[in-house]
Formats: structure tokens, sequence, C-alpha cells
């Protein structure tokens, strides 16, 4: 980890869970002179002021970034190409701007689109670490304690920028690794993207149910665990499945055709194979959990 880390001023741009979570770390860190929030909603921003997650706000976004030497852009996929055609122009020599997108090859896209290629200050980005909450009032310095954080650099990526990135991240406790960003793309479609489509799903086809009131009624623990996720922001999991839907649509084939299996089992009343499914199951996650 770490120990001369030094941020004269950080600015996120988008305070939210994710860009307000950071900043409290790095505060608690000891690492960060001032931060500085930019978004278009002032109310939000101010909010994040009152609860001293930021020092100040601008909603201008190139307002925001002058004179910042760490600029983290924490918006919906959709929005990464407009931020950074605001503020690549304006950014100080030396800044180094970083993303927290779940999907690196369409943020990629949005960079090159919006600079005309991948400038060497950029660093593609992603924490592994939310929760089904969102806004600034969810934010808590713990957030990333222990959590992963996967750094997608490209060939044209400073090594002086990405060794700062590191160590920001680092500072809040993080485990930071690097991976291709196609590989990013593939991973996570199967460890966090399709398991928030199935939650939605099977809340959404519940709720559609004659007797869904009854349903949800008697709803368990078992139910609430598995449909948690389903309470995250409908934005930002709408930009993600747009964004990565080729690795998306390749792990919902693959699901789609063991559940088909898993309905022939029940169907055919074959109970062995069901055991062995879910023993088998059982086994991996158990391994995971430990």
């Amino acid at each position: 980890m770490s120990s001369d880390l030094r941020l004269r001023r950080l600015t996120i741009i988008g305070v939210g869970l994710i860009g307000g979570s950071l900043s409290r770390a790095l505060r608690r860190a000891g690492v960060v002179d001032e931060v500085v929030g930019s978004s278009r909603n002032a109310d939000h921003l101010q909010r994040a002021v009152d609860l001293g997650v930021i020092d100040r706000f601008d909603t201008d976004m190139s307002a925001a970034v002058a004179g910042a030497d760490m600029v983290v852009v924490a918006v919906p996929l959709g929005a990464m190409e407009n931020v950074f055609r605001a503020i690549a122009p304006v950014l100080s020599p030396g800044a180094v701007v970083t993303d927290a997108g779940s999907s690196k090859a369409s943020v990629v896209a949005a960079v090159e689109a919006a600079c005309g290629g991948i400038p060497h200050w950029f660093v593609p980005g992603h924490p592994i670490a939310g929760a089904e909450r969102s806004g600034v009032e969810a934010s808590f310095s713990d957030l990333y304690e222990g959590r992963r954080v996967i750094l997608t650099p490209v060939a044209n990526t400073d090594p002086k920028a990405l060794s700062k990135v590191r160590a920001m991240w680092e500072r809040t406790g993080a485990h930071v690794t690097e991976m291709g960003v196609a590989h990013h793309d593939e991973v996570l479609a199967a460890t966090s993207h399709l398991p928030h489509i199935l939650a939605y799903g099977l809340v959404d086809t519940l709720a559609n149910l004659d007797d869904h009131d009854e349903i949800f009624a008697y709803a368990a623990g078992g139910f609430r665990d598995f449909t948690r996720i389903a309470s995250s922001d409908p934005t930002m999991w709408r930009d993600i499945c747009l964004s990565n839907r080729t690795a998306l649509l390749k792990m919902l084939d693959f699901y789609t055709r063991d559940l088909a299996v898993m309905r022939e089992m029940i169907d055919a009343g074959d109970g062995e194979a069901l055991f062995e499914l879910f023993a088998r199951a059982k086994s991996e996650r158990d391994g995971f959990v430990g």
C-alpha cells in the first residue's frame, strides 16, 4: 500500500454512494486536502456538503475540475461521453482521471469518442462494491474495506497515472487488481450483471401474477435475500445492460440453457439429478464464501 499519496484537490463527478464513499474513505485516511463535487443537481450537492462528504461544489463540470490533480467520474454509463467532452479540454497539467463504470469497453469507447483517442491520463476502473441503496446519504467510509477494485489500463495509459489511481484505491482499504477490458466485461457479466437481471426479472414476474399481493405477503428471508439487489438504481442497471449487452447476452444464453435442463429434471421427477446439481452448487458456493 502506498504511503506517500497526497491529493491536493479531488473532484468527484457524481457524488452518490460510490463517489461519496470514496471521499469519506480518503478523508478518513487523511490523504486529500479538498474534495469538490459536481453534478446537475445543486440541491443534491449541497446535501453532500452538509454531510461533510465534499468541501464545495460546482454544477459546471469544467469549473469543478479546475486545479484538480485527481478526477473520479462516477456517473451512469450513458452519461460518460458528455462528461469527458466537458472536462478533457480544461484539465490541469498532470491531472489524472479515472472512472467507476461497471462496463469498461463502453467507457473506453465513450472516452475515445469524446477525446479523439484514449488520453494518457485516463485510467479505466471499477470498484466492485455497492449496495441496493443509492445516493450520497447512503455513502460510508468503510464501503471499500476489503473489497476489490479492478483497473483496466489500455495501451496508452500512463504508468504513473495508473500507479496514482492504484494508490488512491488502496488507501480506501480495497484490494486492487488489473485485467484487460474485454475480460473484465465477461467476468462482471457473469458475477454481477446476470444476478441483477435475474433478481429484477423474478420480482417483475411475481408482480405480474394475479395473486401477487398474497405472494409478496408470504415472501420469506430467501426471497428477500435473492431479490435484495432488485432495489438498485434502475437507471444505472439499464445502462449497464445496454453497454455490456454482448457479454451479458452470452451469459443469459448459458443460464437459460441450464435452466431448461433443470426444468426437464423436475418434469421427469429426476430427484437424483436434482440432488447432484444442488450438491455441486452448494459445494461451489460454500467454497467461494469460505
